[in-house]
């Protein structure tokens, strides 16, 4: 049986329809602003796209919950902080600096602004709004080393190399050791281009390093470039920060690919639920940031085995890069036999190891 609604009813119902109309929405939670400075173009297929990747990944997690914003091919220098204060003015909460450059600037920036918050990629300066975050690539260039040992014909191996900071010079120092493990005989030439992403730079050096002989290139720069040479030359190749194989499908052995999309995740999902503070964090094999791309199918059996025991051990624990005895370039002792290098060692490393020839740029 249908109830007729009472005149008082209809007039009560139009009153609260009334104010329900007038009273104001609920204040929707704020978007959360993160923001990204790259110091080359994301379309570099190497390490600030694999950094954009961390960004697509969040978008993805958070959706409408963020508002991301990046600008790309940033100078280190005063460039740099200026990108960046003008980020932390116009709104965003969560900064991330992605290259060894720009720690000074962030720093400086940071104590501009103590309520945004910022983390600063590869470098060691914290504040208490500023984290800091690294990967173990050192650990990656083992594997390779061993790789490259086992695979070089002349025993020479091109290494192009950007700048002599401790990251770079320790993942140097770690892929000769690891080679020169499975290969007594093996050299390493390293041509320093002074520069993250030139890719008529890094063609050069490859250039120059196979006229020197090598047949096998590794990279800490990070375009495409120098796999595409050796793709041309018919000679062996890794990729770095990213998967390179679609401009190298015969020279490439593997590459170390920098996974940082859980880091990213992690630490938005901390800024939006109130937990995030400031940190360091180093991660490497073990917590899957540093990855190896599949071997190529040119790899013999034995060196699969190799490469493969050699990532595993590292992820275990059972195998460390850097374990004595090892000495310095000119001779002296810094690693006593079954000594593991600290954290604190790799951090400060500025020499090359007992058997690489050459001498780091000042």
């Amino acid at each position: 049986m249908r109830i007729l609604a009472t005149g008082k009813s209809i007039a009560a119902a139009a009153f609260a329809a009334a104010m329900a109309l007038s009273a104001p929405p609920a204040l929707a939670e704020a978007k959360q602003k993160v923001s990204f400075v790259y110091v080359g173009p994301i379309g570099d297929h190497g390490w600030s796209y694999q950094h954009h990747q961390g960004l697509l990944a969040i978008k993805k997690e958070f959706g409408d919950r963020i508002e991301t914003s990046y600008v790309e091919n940033v100078p280190e220098g005063p460039d740099a902080e200026r990108v960046i204060d003008e980020l932390a003015s116009t709104g965003s909460n969560l900064i991330f600096t992605t290259s060894f450059g720009f720690m000074n600037p962030t720093i400086k920036v940071a104590a501009r602004h103590p309520d945004v918050k910022f983390e600063h990629a590869t470098g060691f300066k914290q504040a208490p709004n500023v984290a800091i975050y690294n990967a173990r690539f050192y650990e990656g260039r083992h594997v390779i080393g061993v790789i490259a040992g086992k695979m070089t014909k002349t025993n020479i191996i091109g290494y192009i190399a950007s700048f002599p900071i401790p990251e770079v010079v320790m993942g140097i120092n770690s892929a000769y050791l690891a080679a020169k493990s499975v290969n007594a005989n093996v050299k390493f030439k390293v041509i320093w281009v002074s520069a993250w992403f030139d890719p008529g730079k890094e063609a050069d050096a490859a250039k120059a390093l196979v006229d020197q002989g090598a047949d096998i290139l590794m990279q800490h720069t990070d375009s495409p470039a120098p796999m595409k040479f050796a793709e041309e030359k018919g000679i062996h190749a890794f990729g770095q920060a990213s998967d390179m194989a679609q401009f190298g499908p015969n020279a490439q052995l593997t590459s170390i690919v920098d996974n940082w999309s859980p880091y990213y995740v992690k630490r938005v999902r901390a800024l939006l639920d109130g937990s995030w503070k400031t940190g360091d964090t180093w991660d490497g094999i073990a917590q899957g940031t540093v990855a190896l791309a599949p071997w190529s199918k040119s790899l013999p059996e034995d060196v699969v085995r190799l490469a493969t025991a050699a990532r595993d051990g590292i992820a275990i624990g059972a195998i460390h890069p850097f374990t004595g005895p090892i000495r310095r370039q000119d001779g002296s002792e810094w690693l006593k036999a079954g000594e593991r290098a600290t954290d604190k060692d790799l951090q400060s490393m500025n020499f090359y190891v007992e058997g690489i020839e050459g001498s780091l740029p000042k």
